[in-house]
């Protein structure tokens, strides 16, 4: 099986670099000292401080084996690259709604998406929507609360 690239923007790939070097230098470091800690109060059976250690241990080589293999396959988009007046990935886009309202995203690749900074997945409903449009172009997308519409006013 081919593993899929992982899009991200420059500064995308250097968050995910700075929390492998975080969790591999000082997160390990503390879920180790933790089991420590509960290993010396007794028992490893039944002991409660013991599995919720492990449990973050298990965790924290998870995320690292994650962010080890999204880094191996990142394809990095580069900046230069993204105006062209269509939507592109790294493009940033203003929506206007049928009701005036204006939203500002930034495509971005899954492993940097965060709806909350309006950095959305180009793999999400609307993201996959936005690729290639233009200035102009009008926009469906069907979600869970019903379709949505918009107009592309602007890419940056």
């Amino acid at each position: 099986m081919v593993d899929k690239q992982v899009f991200v923007t420059p500064e995308g790939l250097e968050k995910l670099k700075a929390e492998l070097e975080h969790l591999r230098t000082v997160r390990r470091q503390e879920v180790a000292e933790q089991i420590q800690k509960a290993k010396e109060l007794g028992s490893t059976v039944n002991n409660p401080e013991y599995e919720t250690a492990k449990n973050q241990q298990s965790f924290v080589e998870g995320r690292i084996l994650t962010l080890e293999a999204m880094i191996n396959r990142a394809a990095v988009i580069p900046p230069e690259e993204v105006p062209s007046g269509r939507v592109r990935l790294g493009s940033t886009v203003v929506v206007t709604a049928p009701d005036g309202k204006k939203e500002h995203y930034t495509i971005v690749g899954s492993a940097e998406a965060n709806p909350a900074e309006g950095k959305i997945s180009n793999e999400s409903p609307v993201g996959r929507a936005l690729l290639g449009k233009k200035v102009g172009d009008h926009v469906e997308v069907a979600a869970p609360a019903g379709v949505m519409k918009f107009k592309v006013a602007k890419i940056e």
